[in-house]
């Protein structure tokens, strides 16, 4: 009876070593998921600050690009404006001449569709 009850003492014990190990085990399993979770950010932070970086780089190429054509359109602008005003400026003499002599230099004439009624 003895050798019984020592039996099932040593079982209970080995079952409460086993026990314990698994706990163990968990505790380990979760303290290493933790470790490798903050490392996951820490990777994460530093790949999103190298991307953002790149992007800012490439954000500026291309602004700094878009005022230098933003300039070139506004010379472009100027240029046009500069090349309109002198061909008015030519031609504007010519023109109210032109318009002046048909306003004032009128010739009554009778319209060829027309028929006298008598």
């Amino acid at each position: 009876m003895t050798s019984q009850t020592q039996g099932i003492h040593q079982l209970l014990q080995a079952e409460k070593r086993a026990k314990d190990k698994l706990e163990e085990a968990k505790r380990r399993k979760g303290k290493r998921l933790k470790q490798a979770k903050e490392e996951a950010m820490v990777e994460i932070d530093q790949y999103r600050m190298q991307r953002d970086k790149e992007f800012r780089l490439k954000q500026s190429n291309i602004m700094g690009s878009q005022s230098n054509l933003s300039d070139e359109i506004e010379e472009q602008t100027l240029r046009k404006i500069q090349e309109l005003n002198g061909h008015y400026n030519k031609c504007m003499e010519c023109v109210m001449k032109q318009l002046l002599s048909m306003v004032c230099d009128m010739k009554p004439e009778i319209h060829v569709n027309y028929r006298a009624t008598k």
